[in-house]
């Protein structure tokens, strides 16, 4: 059977919306009625019609996530499964997260393995001759970036130990492809690097969990990113251009005459980009006014000017 996401074209990502979107347009294309007499459309709007019924209900969608093809199987049991994956997985490689990888693969000795397979279709027995194929358990692993690796994307090198079929742990260097924009708590989904599958299934997927280091001067809100930004008493009397940090190296920015401290000035779209590839976010400066200190007396002398202009009614509003 071929891949339900493959077959509307679709990621294993997308959510409803897209996969209604690629079904409906498909459909229109494949439609019996829209090509009389020819057999290979009429199977293909087979297919993603029941592409589109699988993935269109949320749990079969996380079954068929989880086990691939075999969950469309007539009499499937997910939790059953689940118990037999466990099952076959401490028998033959499961490995479960340890500090520096995956570690702790035990032996499982079991009974009859007709009688655990009879149990996973939720029959009385596999059947004589049944070829039974599992998807190996999905694997989890963190990784933690650097925080301008997250934003502008790029690879890391990933070492663990994954499982192997006999029960032994064995290093492997991952090349992790890390799309711009990610944050803390994003995940990653590494397809066919995961636990071992069983009877000659496909592995399973690790799961890579993201953490991302702080940076010194920007700090990240969604796609926007902000900083304080310090100005002299004359740069916000008078206005001013001055340089400013970005993503992609220094900008000009222009400060307005007259600019109070906390005012925030934005650079749109020197953000943080969509990891999905839509419009990446805004640069926001925050304006903070440095008053200087140790002034000589020629400098003071020069405060009378400015004094006798500045409005002394500034607080007049927190009273009435």
């Amino acid at each position: 059977m071929s891949d339900l996401y493959e077959t509307l074209g679709v990621a294993r990502d997308a959510d409803v919306g897209a996969i209604r979107k690629a079904y409906r347009k498909l459909a229109r294309k494949y439609h019996p009625d829209l090509n009389p007499g020819d057999k290979a459309a009429e199977e293909h709007f087979k297919e993603i019609s029941r592409a589109w019924e699988v993935l269109e209900d949320p749990e079969r969608r996380r079954n068929y996530d989880e086990f691939g093809a075999i969950s469309l199987e007539a009499g499937f049991d997910a939790e059953k499964a689940r118990e037999a994956r466990e099952a076959f997985g401490s028998r033959f490689g499961g490995a479960r997260p340890g500090a520096g990888g995956y570690e702790g693969f035990s032996e499982f000795e079991f009974g009859d393995l007709d009688d655990l397979l009879g149990r996973y279709f939720n029959r009385g027995g596999s059947g004589p001759g049944r070829e039974i194929r599992l998807r190996g358990p999905d694997l989890e692993a963190a990784l933690e970036l650097d925080f301008l690796d997250a934003v502008r994307g790029g690879e890391h090198r990933l070492t663990l130990a994954r499982p192997a079929a006999d029960g032994s742990a064995r290093n492997e260097t991952i090349t992790v492809r890390i799309p711009p924009g990610v944050d803390t708590g994003g995940r990653l989904r590494i397809p066919g690097k995961g636990g071992p599958g069983i009877g000659g299934g496909p592995p399973g997927d690790l799961q890579v969990s993201l953490r991302v280091r702080p940076h010194r001067v920007f700090a990240r809100e969604g796609r926007d990113l902000s900083f304080d930004l310090p100005i002299t008493v004359t740069e916000a009397i008078r206005g001013a251009k001055v340089e400013v940090p970005t993503l992609d190296g220094r900008a000009t920015l222009t400060i307005p005459a007259g600019t109070d401290s906390g005012t925030r000035l934005r650079l749109r779209g020197k953000g943080v980009p969509d990891p999905r590839g839509g419009a990446p976010g805004d640069l926001y400066a925050r304006i903070q006014i440095r008053v200087p200190r140790d002034l000589d007396s020629a400098a003071v002398q020069a405060l009378g000017a400015l004094e006798s202009a500045e409005d002394r009614g500034i607080r007049k509003e927190l009273f009435t």
